[in-house]
Order: structure tokens, then C-alpha cells, then sequence
């Protein structure tokens, strides 16, 4: 998933230099809203893997964020691209480490994601928001070329360059804005999770007895009841 204004970093950042002969993989390549294939493949990359955790358009292989080390092996990738995922990783630190992982040396890193005051939107989940200076934070073990606000709504933009040696920086007590628990914290307990789901399913149940023609009058006079159900 990629919108307009991620698209058009991708298209400002991403040189021939950078993808031309290389081996790319895109994390999240589920394509719903767009996403940055055909501009990459345009550049003439060797290889281009797209990833997700449900086949779909653009998905070439189904692998989890937090398993493709395991899936690919460490240095694989000379160019890793992550669109609109990271807010929807519970484990966002496992996801990184791995995205990390998998870049070889000199290899470039894309990612975009959600900040805060960006509304709720669960694919299957939505966890975390980042801001320019998280990803300055979570990233900054890597050569930051380019980071910056999305300025079409609230999300932030990356593009960073892995060099040897290289050493990962301890996220571990890093705290994350959470739009679960409305607040920074290192993690989102079980419980918050359990309360989420209650929440969706209550959700789907609503929308699924609410008539369609309930909903629209509903609307009218309540404008922000459509967080009661998911259409």
C-alpha cells in the first residue's frame, strides 16, 4: 500500500543507481492503494520480491515482517522497501530488526508509515504511530539520507543506506506512541490486544444487523458514529 504523496518519495528518492542490477524485495506489497512495483521495476532491478502476510496483487510470496531473516537469510536484499506496514506490526521492534537484517551493506532502506492523529485503520490491526523523530531514533543506526512528514496527511517518510561495520541499535526501551493504549509505552499488554479484538468483533456485529439505509440516517445525524462499524 502506498498513497499518493509515499509515491511520489519513492519516486523522488529511488535513483537507477540505487535499484539498477540490484535485488529488491517490498514489504507489504499487497497492492491496495497503489504501491511503488512499477516504478521500481522501471529502474531494472535483478530480482523483485513483493511480501505480505496474505497472497493478493503484488504479493509474490506470503512471509511475515518478523520472519524474513529467517525466511531469506541475513544481507540478502540491496534495496528493502516497507510501505504502510510498521504501524500494524505489533512487535514494530522485531519488524525493524529484521528489515534491517536483511539489507546487505550499501543496500538503501524505504519506509513509510502513520503518525499520530492519523485515524484508526486496522489491516487486520493498527498499532503504533511514528513521527520524524522516532524514525530518526529507530533508524538511526543506519545513514539517513532523507526523512521527512508526509505532507498530505500525518505519517513520516524514510530513506536511509546501511554501511559496514554495522551495529544495531537496542530499541528495547524505547517508547512508541500507541493509538490502543492513547500513549507512549515500550508495549501493548495482552489485555489491550484482547480489548481490540472485543472491540472489532462488537464492530462487525453492529455493521452486520445494521441495515444499510440505518446507517446512512445514522450518519446524518451522527457524524462520527461510523466508527461503530467497518465497511
Amino acid at each position: 500500500m502506498c498513497n499518493d504523496a509515499g509515491l511520489d518519495f519513492g519516486r523522488r528518492q529511488l535513483t537507477r543507481a540505487d535499484v539498477q542490477g540490484k535485488n529488491v524485495i517490498e514489504i507489504g506489497a499487497y497492492d491496495v492503494n497503489g504501491t511503488l512495483r512499477g516504478l521500481v521495476t522501471g529502474l531494472g532491478p535483478a530480482t523483485y520480491t513483493g511480501t505480505d502476510i496474505v497472497p493478493g496483487p503484488g504479493v509474490d510470496e506470503v512471509c511475515p515482517i518478523e520472519k524474513l531473516a529467517e525466511r531469506y537469510g541475513e544481507e540478502r536484499f540491496d534495496v528493502v522497501i516497507c510501505t504502510e506496514v510498521l504501524e500494524h506490526v505489533l512487535d514494530w521492534r522485531s519488524a525493524v530488526a529484521n528489515m534491517k537484517a536483511i539489507l546487505k551493506p550499501d543496500g538503501t532502506l524505504l519506509a513509510t508509515t502513520r503518525s499520530k492523529g492519523f485515524p484508526y485503520h486496522g489491516y487486520p490491526y493498527d498499532f503504533w504511530r511514528y513521527e520524524v523523530g522516532d524514525f530518526e531514533s529507530i533508524f538511526g543506526d543506519l545513514e539517513i539520507e532523507s526523512v521527512e512528514a508526509d505532507p498530505s496527511a500525518p505519517g513520516v517518510f524514510l530513506k536511509a543506506r546501511k554501511h559496514r561495520p554495522f551495529s544495531p541499535r537496542n530499541l528495547e526501551a524505547y517508547e512508541l506512541y500507541s493509538v490502543v493504549t492513547k500513549r507512549r509505552c515500550r508495549r501493548i499488554g495482552e489485555l489491550d490486544v484482547a480489548m481490540l479484538r472485543f472491540r472489532h468483533a462488537a464492530r462487525d456485529l453492529i455493521s452486520q444487523f445494521t441495515p444499510s439505509r440505518a446507517k446512512v440516517i445514522l450518519r446524518r445525524l451522527y457524524p462520527n458514529i461510523s466508527r461503530l462499524w467497518r465497511e
